[in-house]
């Protein structure tokens, strides 16, 4: 992929609406942000902005309303949440087209910023309207995207407003993000070690097959460790498993060990009945006993990826290696993230759950990079094309 025109590159900014596409869709309570992680992530875009004394447009999707105006998912908190955050008045648009947005915007001066109402009360949004892209263009004149997590989708703010302001440029978070993942498809220090976990071996195909090359050694927990387990004819009990998925998952250790590569699935496990978060118990191999389902891998793996991560001069981790947020199936995640922040690779952690696990275990700042974008993250390091990447200009 070639490199991006960054919003470092964009001068002469004083007066001029900047349309900036960010990412603002954190979790509310009575009214409230309960989380601003991803708002914080965008300050040095949006600092840099109004520094330049740029019009800034914000807008960003919140939840999943389906096309229709929800209150309990309006931005308006997450306005008032920015504009402490920023220490400056913020501007809130009771909507993201039309008189009430134009006035909104209108009523910016040089430095200031007005965040729209939710793009998804529109469904046009989701469907890439070129009318309603049109609309949201009229009240910008150029176009800053640093909603990596959004970049996989092909929306009317991430494909058709940059199609139609021009410069389009990637936002400081964005760039951060497709510099430290481009590293691992480019040139990763070695041994470069991946830890593969969440639910479904499906998900994971595409992005074993791009890192193949690139990759030295593959540790396998979480659920998709249990379908693999089951292709291999060992017990696994009650736990997850894709039926359709097994010959996939034979397919992917021959391919990984006729490269030459490692593939290290469970050697033990915490296993429970379905149901019963509070009677963990830990198997003596990899042999899941009927009635019992997989819930973290056991502690001999625990170690056995700790030792691995030790030894790497690159690590990515994907996908929790348990159900991390039951502390009883906690251990085995907690131990990755807590020998990622020890070791001297870089390190890299995908974002979802994933980001959710390093953050809930104090150990994100440790961490080389955390991405912002889980299913962004997911398809951009398994080679697939980013729409709202794509639809950027290419830097000079």
């Amino acid at each position: 992929m070639r490199p991006k025109l960054s919003v470092r590159d964009l001068t002469d900014l004083a007066g001029r609406r900047v349309w900036c596409r960010v990412d603002f869709n954190v979790p509310l309570g009575s009214g409230r942000v309960t989380d601003d992680t991803r708002i914080v992530a965008s300050l040095p875009t949006v600092r840099r902005l109004l520094d330049a004394r740029a019009r800034v447009v914000l807008a960003s999707h919140l939840g999943r309303p389906k096309g229709r105006p929800r209150q309990e998912l309006s931005l308006a908190p997450v306005a008032s949440r920015l504009a402490a955050l920023l220490g400056r008045p913020v501007g809130f648009a009771p909507a993201c087209v039309g008189d009430e947005a134009m006035r909104a915007v209108a009523a910016c001066a040089d430095g200031d910023a007005v965040l729209l109402e939710n793009l998804r009360f529109h469904p046009e949004e989701e469907a890439n309207d070129p009318v309603f892209a049109e609309e949201l263009a009229r009240l910008g004149d150029l176009y800053v995207n640093d909603a990596f997590g959004t970049a996989h989708r092909a929306h009317a703010s991430t494909v058709g407003v940059p199609g139609r302001l021009k410069p389009a440029a990637a936002g400081l978070l964005m760039e951060s993000e497709l510099t430290h993942l481009g590293e691992l498809l480019a040139a990763p220090k070695t041994p470069f070690v991946v830890i593969l976990g969440g639910a479904k071996v499906s998900d994971k195909i595409d992005l074993i097959d791009n890192l193949l090359p690139r990759a030295d050694t593959f540790l396998v927990g979480g659920a998709m460790a249990y379908t693999f387990l089951a292709a291999a004819g060992i017990p696994v009990g009650a736990s997850l498993v894709e039926k359709d998925r097994l010959e996939t998952a034979r397919e992917i250790v021959r391919r990984v060990g006729a490269a030459g590569k490692s593939l290290v699935l469970p050697e033990d496990h915490v296993v429970a009945i379905p149901g019963d978060d509070t009677h963990p118990r830990t198997t003596p191999g990899p042999e899941i006993a009927a009635g019992d389902a997989g819930m973290d891998v056991g502690p001999k793996t625990a170690a056995r990826f700790a030792a691995a991560i030790a030894g790497a001069g690159t690590a990515l981790w994907n996908g929790p290696v348990g159900r991390f947020e039951v502390a009883a199936f906690s251990s085995g995640s907690r131990k990755v993230a807590e020998s990622l922040a020890a070791s001297h690779a870089t390190t890299v952690v995908g974002g979802g759950d994933t980001g959710a696990a390093v953050q809930a275990f104090g150990v994100a700042d440790r961490m080389t990079h955390v991405s912002t974008g889980g299913g962004a993250s997911l398809e951009f390091l398994s080679g697939l094309p980013l729409p709202g990447v794509a639809a950027l200009d290419d830097a000079p």
